[in-house]
């Protein structure tokens, strides 16, 4: 039996044994977006100590990307050897399953709720599908309608004769 974690990011959590999730940070936190992990919630849904969590990492110090290694936990890609070691869930389950044996291992996509910009998405795609079925209720082309204008136009910028 895994703890259960504190959040749960809404795009992508994993659930291990069960039903138990591995969360990611607060919404607050710079990783949550990204729907990483880190080395404390893994951890919590490995039920490991840090110790152990750290010696089941793919880190080497000469190193700091090493290549995949299935027998070992493989962290996120990192750009400095002081930014922390964050996980993908779907990583961490894997691990789970493969290595440490812990059986009914799922994971999780979950919808996210709305935000403010996907709304403002929405408000567009609205706005857009209206506009096409005012197109496509049109009896006239607009090449028509066109022509008709500068028609128009063209007698109305002549001189009278």
């Amino acid at each position: 039996m895994l703890p259960h974690l504190g959040q749960i990011d809404p795009e992508v959590s994993g659930a291990i044994a069960d039903g138990s999730r591995i969360g990611v940070p607060p919404e607050g936190a710079s990783q949550a977006s990204e729907g990483l992990i880190c080395i404390d919630d893994v951890q919590k849904a490995l039920n490991r100590s840090r110790a152990s969590v750290y010696r089941y990492t793919n880190t080497d110090p000469r190193n700091l990307n090493p290549p995949f290694n299935a027998r070992k936990l493989n962290p996120e890609y990192r750009t400095d050897q002081k930014d922390a070691l964050l996980f993908h869930p779907n990583e961490v389950a894997r691990f789970a399953r493969d290595v440490l044996r812990i059986k009914e291992v799922t994971v999780e996509v979950l919808n996210s709720p709305s935000t403010a910009t996907q709304q403002l998405l929405g408000a567009i795609l609205d706005e857009l599908r209206l506009i096409r079925a005012r197109l496509d209720q049109g009896e006239t082309s607009p090449t028509a309608d066109l022509k008709a204008r500068r028609e128009q136009n063209d007698q109305e910028a002549r001189p009278a004769a």
